[in-house]
């Protein structure tokens, strides 16, 4: 026998959710096969099995809450003949299974995600009504969720219309439920719920604001993103612009860089840059480590490959670790102006906005610019106002005039 416990989830990590079995007491498992899906505060681990044999009984059911290492399941090895007639039929019901599948769900074309197959064939929804949401349209088990759902409401709606409900036999607050769904948060929105009150109740937080003309970098980019592109094989983006920016000004003001360890202040001689990420079951933070270091080219490869990684949903727990300041660009989405919440234990989060042509006064004249407003949140325990203010001032400079950049001005 074989014990199958909860793997090691990460710095600070402890527990974790038992969100989906792709496997049922009795049934054949192969080595490395996924067997279980874990969902923790950050991110969805998928647990291999360790042997080929017989999954003989689980121990941590759907829904429960486990600690590193709690026993899962135990499966058991079988000899090689008993395996191998095994295997033969379980070939045959996956067949027979697979054909059915293919009966019922057109488009097999598009990649499903492990926990996804077993969520469509469960629910016997059709694949054609799902939605796909990760790269390349690939389906995940959220996409699932939100198809059955939307199928439950087009039902109900359906049986509330055919209803004829005499005037006056139902209350206004029993026809308002009737209009309401409750669905239990998923572990990584609880915890976003958590860490951002948290972050509030903790930090003395503060936000300053200015604004900063996007034409000399708009320009250079437009002047040799091509180039770029040609060369290093990734677009050159506005983020690492800002990335650069961000770390020139956090040499000057280091508090900023800062965070508090009880009565101490740490410092950090290093950037490693948070880069909030949205994604369809919610907002995650990537880390890029030392990006002080790296050229616009590594900065820009490196905030595409995490990118990506985060919205599929395949991001580990040290790709979340150990960020000392974040960029939040809600720009992306249209927001004109913001004010960002500190990614504790960090002091410092800067927040990028839509860049929208406006009219403004330069030299006397009256002309119009792609202007962006900034918005930096520092923990002001620890970051006075002057050095707050400083560091967006250094930021608006070096975006203004890029070259400063080269020179480190």
């Amino acid at each position: 026998m074989t014990e199958i416990r909860v793997p090691t989830l990460g710095e600070s990590v402890t527990e974790a959710t038992v969100a989906t079995w792709f496997k049922k007491p009795g049934e054949n498992v192969s080595t490395d096969e996924m067997i279980c899906e874990l969902e923790t505060d950050k991110v969805t681990v998928e647990v291999p099995a360790p042997i080929s044999g017989v999954l003989s009984e689980i121990i941590a059911n759907e829904g429960e809450t486990v600690a590193v290492n709690a026993l899962l399941a135990v499966l058991t090895a079988k000899s090689n003949n008993l395996t191998s007639k095994t295997q033969q039929k379980s070939d045959n019901d996956n067949q027979e299974n697979g054909l059915k599948t293919d009966k019922s769900h057109k488009d097999l074309s598009v990649e499903v995600a492990p926990s996804a197959k077993k969520a469509i064939i469960e629910a016997g929804i059709a694949q054609d009504e799902i939605t796909g949401s990760g790269r390349n349209g690939r389906i995940m088990k959220e996409d699932v969720k939100n198809a059955i759902l939307s199928r439950e409401q087009k039902q109900s709606l359906e049986k509330v219309a055919q209803v004829s409900i005499p005037e006056g036999s139902k209350s206004t607050s029993q026809n308002i439920n009737t209009r309401e769904e409750r669905i239990k948060m998923s572990r990584l929105r609880q915890t976003i719920a958590k860490r951002l009150k948290d972050s509030q109740n903790t930090a003395a937080m503060l936000t300053t604001y200015n604004e900063v003309d996007m034409t000399a970098v708009i320009d250079l980019r437009q002047e040799y993103k091509e180039l770029f592109q040609q060369k290093h094989g990734v677009r050159l983006g506005f983020l690492s612009f800002f990335t650069k920016a961000c770390c020139q000004a956090l040499k000057e003001i280091p508090e900023v860089n800062a965070e508090i360890d009880e009565d101490e202040i740490v410092y950090k001689n290093y950037v490693n840059m948070g880069i909030a990420t949205g994604t369809p079951t919610g907002l995650v933070v990537p880390v890029i480590r030392n990006v002080d270091e790296l050229s616009f080219s590594e900065i820009e490869k490196q905030i595409a490959e995490k990118g990506l990684r985060a919205r599929d949903g395949n991001l580990s727990m040290a790709d979340m670790q150990d960020g000392t300041f974040t960029i939040s660009n809600g720009g992306v989405y249209g927001s004109l102006m913001s004010s960002p919440i500190l990614n504790p234990p960090q002091s410092g989060i800067l927040g990028m906005h839509k860049i929208q042509d406006r009219p403004i006064a330069i030299n006397g004249e009256i002309v119009i610019r792609p202007m962006m407003y900034l918005a930096l949140s520092y923990d002001h325990r620890i970051v006075d106002g002057k050095g707050a203010v400083t560091f967006l001032v250094r930021v608006k400079e070096a975006l203004e005039d890029p070259r400063r950049l080269l020179m480190d001005l």
